[in-house]
């Protein structure tokens, strides 16, 4: 029992790394919206093309005051005539994931853009906020995705009260006849 687990295991692992070159996973458009300008400002937020299977996302922003309280309302939807609700869909605290990673969504997301930002510590927060020349690895997500174009919708509250809102689109393909 033990060793079929360990060889089904190693299939999938070997599977996704030869799958790796076959896959385009980059962002499509990024939209921003504060709703109370004198608690969260957004100075710019950007994609920029670098090659045809690259696209990198900036963000700057800037929190005004400290903010100890912050909720993540966070879905995935997916494009079938407009953007339809998929599978995942989570609300996190915020102060409370930074201190310990424990919901798998939000815990995946995180891994993600983790290395390209400054949003990386405890509450409070407080400054400027930065996601700089981030781009998706197809390596780094530990799901199985269908082929097809996605958006991130993130609801961000403070104090109970929303701030602001962050969509990012994203396309995932899976080109198996591509392979080498």
């Amino acid at each position: 029992m033990w060793t079929n687990l360990v060889s089904f295991i190693g299939a999938v692992l070997l599977f996704r790394f030869v799958l790796n070159e076959a896959v385009v996973f980059k962002f499509t458009n990024f939209e921003c919206k504060s709703y109370n300008l004198s608690w969260f400002v957004f100075h710019n937020y950007r994609l920029k093309a670098v090659s045809r299977d690259r696209v990198l996302l900036n963000m700057n922003g800037t929190v005004l005051h400290p903010v100890n309280n912050i909720q993540l309302h966070a879905k995935i939807l997916k494009k079938a005539n407009g953007f339809k609700p998929w599978i995942l869909e989570s609300t996190v605290d915020a102060c409370r994931f930074m201190r310990k990673r424990y919901d798998p969504f939000t815990i995946i997301v995180y891994n993600i853009f983790k290395e390209f930002t400054n949003i990386n510590h405890t509450c409070p927060y407080v400054g400027p906020q930065i996601v700089k020349d981030f781009y998706l690895k197809s390596e780094l997500l530990i799901l199985p995705f269908p082929s097809g174009e996605y958006m991130l919708t993130m609801q961000w509250h403070f104090h109970s009260k929303r701030q602001f809102d962050t969509n990012v689109s994203f396309i995932y393909m899976e080109d198996l006849l591509k392979r080498n």
